[in-house]
């Protein structure tokens, strides 16, 4: 199925994104046994593959491959009109080992990470600045008065808020004080959330609908496994995610999810798509969720992935997947 992506409002915000952003934390990344897991060229292949369909909305990390998937993405941008993309980055983990200031949320190491991550990508300013975890060792305060000066000085547009699923009230309470001193609060979260990986279904969802807040998230294919490439009782292949991660097959080999695949595969016999884009299709239509954020190993998952544009889900089958292992909206 081929189809231009659309385009969303990200949550209360004056910006437009496409309803399906790109994800590149495996540009550059070194695998166990010491191979590049997307090189440059592929790098730049995938990002042309994602243009072509309409993709405008770039996800990335300070952290992914040690930098140089953001070096990747600035150079590959030389090329095109900066202004076209919305590029979403994040700072938290550690970058200098040996230096307790080279890690967590402190304003030293948000400010040294905002210049390398604007030098690296070769721009002046990000569409979005995610902090990747919670940082308890800095004061919310420092943290938003922080964050409001890069908005304040242009450097960035709004502020979101990545991994955060038992941490509701941690988001909500930064955002009160933002409120309250006339700062810049977080417009958008980064979660992890998919058909059978629903956790953020509660206190979280409510609190980002009570504040405004935008949701993108992370792993609309349950790391592979919505895929559909997986079957009860069989090993999974030694080359596949189930063999990348320690506890992946306790996690999601699972009598329920396979239920749920179930109804995810008929769901894509039905309207002659593939369990991928059926998966990722449900995130679209969801009222909840801004635009999921797709990763790819080649150009023919990506395009695969990004034909879940042009799944139209009738309301039966939205809420038998919805059903399928529960969630807020099963009986509307």
């Amino acid at each position: 199925m081929d189809a231009e992506l659309g385009t969303t409002p990200m949550g209360q915000t004056g910006l437009s994104v496409s309803e399906i952003a790109f994800g590149t934390w495996r540009f550059g990344r070194e695998t166990a046994a010491g191979r590049t897991e997307t090189t440059r060229e592929r790098a730049h292949e995938l990002l042309d593959a994602y243009a072509a369909g309409g993709g405008r909305f770039i996800d990335t990390a300070d952290v992914y491959g040690g930098g140089k998937s953001e070096r990747w993405i600035g150079e590959w941008l030389t090329e095109r009109d900066r202004e076209a993309y919305a590029l979403a980055s994040k700072v938290y983990w550690p970058t200098r080992e040996d230096d307790p200031n080279g890690r967590g949320l402190g304003r030293k190491h948000l400010r040294r990470q905002l210049e390398l991550i604007l030098d690296r990508l070769g721009t002046d300013y990000l569409d979005v600045l995610y902090i990747h975890r919670w940082d308890d060792q800095t004061p919310a305060r420092e943290l938003m008065r922080t964050l409001a000066r890069f908005v304040d000085e242009g450097r960035v547009h709004y502020l979101g808020a990545s991994t955060f699923q038992p941490n509701a009230w941690k988001i909500a309470r930064a955002n009160e004080l933002a409120r309250q001193q006339g700062l810049e609060p977080f417009t958008v979260t980064q979660p992890r959330y998919n058909l059978v990986d629903r956790e953020i279904e509660g206190e979280y969802a409510e609190m980002c609908r009570e504040l405004g807040v935008g949701i993108c998230p992370w792993s609309p294919l349950a790391q592979g496994f919505l895929t559909g490439k997986y079957e009860r009782g069989e090993d999974p292949p030694e080359d596949s995610t189930a063999s990348d991660g320690e506890g992946w097959a306790d996690r999601y080999l699972t009598a329920e999810n396979f239920d749920v695949l179930d109804v995810v595969r008929a769901v894509a016999e039905e309207t002659e798509a593939t369990p991928a884009q059926v998966a990722i299709a449900y995130q679209i239509r969801h009222p909840d969720v801004t635009a999921p954020i797709i990763g790819a190993r080649t150009v023919d998952q990506l395009e695969e992935n990004l034909g879940a544009a042009a799944v139209g889900l009738t309301d039966d089958q939205f809420d038998r997947l919805e059903s399928a292992k529960g969630g807020p909206f099963a009986d509307l």
